[in-house]
């Protein structure tokens, strides 16, 4: 992972207009994701001032990767623009495809060669995002919030808290109760082992519902998360899921049975949460260097420096 600081702007920050920045994005990553999406995705919008959401459907893992990189070039150019917006939040899901992280080793966390996998359906790609090994597919809802961390003045831990928050505020209303296990980055959820009830302690496991990785390019945020709505559990098997032996993937459908929302539901409910986090960070970062400027400015008028001379 990158170490530069997450240093906020040294210029003021300047509320953002809404002028649509980020146009021709999709068409020139990939032809296929012109039209990306599902007859069930709705078209591209922008949602506030701040930040611009993109729901594409079903999109093959290099040409969302490719997308991603287009998008922060485009973000990175308007840094410094008054008229720019702090970001933009892609949500998609992939077809069946194992993802292989930076992390050293995490190859070795392929249960299955990349042919068997590939004689299945699944596709293998190395990507550049931090974490280990996971699997995509259809069902899990996947979002790549593409985010100025230096406007929001989150570092890269303050960010992958935020997160965490997003997906468990998401879950909350639906009657799942995730939660953050300090040894371990994503959500988890308890659930009763073999026969154990779920309410005793001493009976329970911590089960992951939502993965998550990310990689920052001069501090701007790629990849993201992935939450397990209706996901094909058994693809997991094909993978130590994020390198951890003996801990469970589990999924809203698992849990929820026939309770289970649609998708869309879930991605709506995910992109409020994803957009209300986004903008009380945004909000907090710039009062934060208000008062830093106001204490400033009251220094130098209380306690500069008189560099008269008494005669």
């Amino acid at each position: 992972m990158p170490t530069e600081p997450a240093t906020p702007p040294t210029s003021p920050d300047h509320e953002a207009s809404g002028r649509e920045r980020l146009p021709h994005a999709v068409a020139r990553a990939s032809p296929n994701l012109a039209g990306a999406g599902s007859s069930a995705a709705p078209a591209p919008t922008t949602t506030n001032p701040l930040l611009r959401v993109l729901d594409l459907g079903l999109v093959p893992y290099r040409d969302a990767h490719q997308l991603q990189y287009d998008l922060v070039e485009e973000v990175l150019a308007g840094r410094e623009d008054d008229l720019a917006l702090v970001g933009v939040l892609v949500l998609l899901e992939h077809p069946p495809v194992v993802t292989i992280g930076r992390r050293p080793g995490a190859a070795r966390h392929l249960v299955l060669p990349p042919e068997v996998l590939a004689s299945r359906g699944i596709d293998v790609v190395e990507t550049d995002r931090g974490g280990d090994v996971t699997f995509h597919g259809p069902g899990q809802l996947v979002a790549y919030p593409i985010l100025d961390l230096n406007r929001l003045n989150l570092g890269l831990h303050a960010y992958m808290r935020l997160l965490e928050q997003v997906v468990i505020d998401t879950l909350a209303p639906m009657g799942i109760a995730g939660e953050r296990d300090a040894a371990a980055t994503g959500v988890w959820v308890r659930q009763g082992r073999s026969g154990g009830n779920p309410d005793v302690p001493g009976q329970t496991t911590l089960s992951k519902i939502a993965a998550m990785g990310v990689r920052v390019r001069k501090w701007v945020s790629l990849h993201g998360l992935a939450l397990n709505v209706t996901t094909k559990l058994d693809d997991f098997a094909t993978i130590v899921p994020c390198g951890l032996a003996g801990r469970p993937v589990t999924s809203m459908r698992e849990l929820l049975g026939e309770r289970c929302p649609p998708i869309a539901l879930v991605r709506e409910r995910l992109r409020e949460q994803l957009v209300r986090h986004t903008i009380d960070a945004h909000t907090h970062a710039r009062e934060a260097r208000a008062r830093a400027r106001a204490a400033t400015n009251a220094t130098n008028k209380g306690g500069g420096l008189d560099l008269g001379t008494d005669l």
